[in-house]
């Protein structure tokens, strides 16, 4: 990171491997799963064709409201960091009380930090408590409880400079080599030089970043003294001063444009694509190809004259087995593009789409029973290759 070059030799870095869908351009990750049908299962026959759609980028999904899960919400009273250090080692409880005291300073917290990888550049992240870190962030982020919630859930929270760096997507799946999968549930301006993200203080510590070494100081702007912060953290900590004077007009002003995207993608060219983060190797424009021949992207979700349900035409037997909670709002609804779409994308990965060819062209058709509509799909889906390359 150009803004704190040598911070990567003092965090922890985890290394973390990435599967890359060369297909889907993005990140994905491995899912197993046996086929699960019902013999009373009825067949899906092939839907006439469709008029073209309108393009994906443009066609936003729509659904009822997400809910937010635990406390939150306006109200909280924000405490600007104006100095990031990084220690060289856990900071004594002793030392964090002189932190405090320091001329200038009004308010100290110490949290854990450390670097995962992803497609071979690592992401500096700090894991922090939900309820204790609010008020570090600008007010808009601090007044979305949503934020706050995916932390809550092990969710990751991307800084949205790192998101447009890195071309993350929100709501796509990332998996820790050895660890678990963290999905980027929420992107917000951070205002934190060098940190790309947020995890909770509890995935931090299952990941092993480094504990208390990283310290946020809050007081006057433009006041705290760099050196004082640097003798008392010693030799090898980092200091980098978020308000120095000549920048204190610009922080303020981040801090009142400050953005925050939770939870959903914004359109349904970016819902494919992060879906099919969820099976290495299926391209996002089959599940494209599916939406668009099934409820032309969700503007005739049925019941077709089979039974089937919502914006991908399930089953309800087959949304039984496959059914996931894609957006976090607590429920499986198969007639919810962000919960029907990434199901599709697990449905398709368990008859083995993503090893491509014939395999690919078998799990089409155990979607729908028919070659004719395996040929179809393909066809459109090569056109969004090419409408999107």
């Amino acid at each position: 990171m150009s803004g704190l070059p040598s911070l990567r030799a003092v965090i922890l870095m985890i290394t973390a491997v990435l599967v890359v869908s060369a297909a889907a351009g993005g990140l994905a990750v491995i899912l197993d799963g046996d086929l699960v049908r019902t013999a009373e299962e009825p067949v899906r026959r092939p839907q006439p064709r469709q008029e073209p759609a309108p393009r994906l980028d443009q066609l936003v999904p729509t659904a009822e409201p997400v809910k937010d899960f635990g406390a939150g919400g306006p109200g909280v009273t924000v405490t600007p960091p104006r100095v990031l250090a990084i220690a060289p080692a856990t900071v004594a409880d002793a030392i964090r009380l002189k932190l405090g005291e320091l001329e200038q300073v009004q308010k100290a917290i110490v949290v854990d930090a450390g670097a995962v990888k992803v497609s071979g550049t690592a992401l500096n992240l700090l894991a922090v408590d939900p309820a204790d870190f609010r008020s570090w962030t600008p007010q808009p982020v601090a007044d979305q409880p949503a934020v706050w919630s995916a932390l809550a859930r092990g969710e990751l929270v991307a800084d949205s400079g790192a998101m447009r760096k890195f071309g993350m997507i929100l709501g796509a799946m990332y998996q820790v080599d050895g660890g678990p999968r963290l999905r980027a549930a929420a992107s917000a301006t951070l205002g934190l030089k060098g940190v790309d993200g947020l995890v909770s203080a509890d995935l931090g510590r299952s990941l092993g970043f480094a504990p208390g070494v990283a310290v946020l100081l809050h007081g006057k702007p433009g006041k705290i003294s760099e050196s004082r912060v640097h003798k008392l953290l010693g030799k090898g900590s980092q200091v980098v001063m978020l308000d120095a004077a000549d920048r204190v007009p610009k922080q303020r002003e981040q801090q009142k444009q400050a953005t925050v995207n939770v939870g959903r993608p914004g359109s349904y060219l970016e819902l494919y694509q992060a879906s099919a983060t969820r099976c290495p190797g299926l391209s996002w424009t089959v599940l494209a190809a599916i939406g668009q021949v099934e409820s032309g992207h969700g503007r005739n979700n049925g019941p077709s004259s089979a039974g089937a349900l919502g914006p991908m035409q399930f089953m309800p037997a087959t949304w039984k087995h496959y059914g996931v909670d894609g957006d976090g709002d607590g429920k499986k609804d198969i007639w919810s593009p962000y919960d029907a779409v990434p199901g599709a994308a697990g449905y398709l990965c368990a008859n083995k789409a993503g090893e491509g060819g014939e395999r690919l062209r078998k799990a089409i058709w155990f979607y729908n029973h028919s070659w004719d509509y395996v040929n179809k799909v393909m066809g459109l889906a090569e056109a969004y290759a090419r409408t999107y390359a």
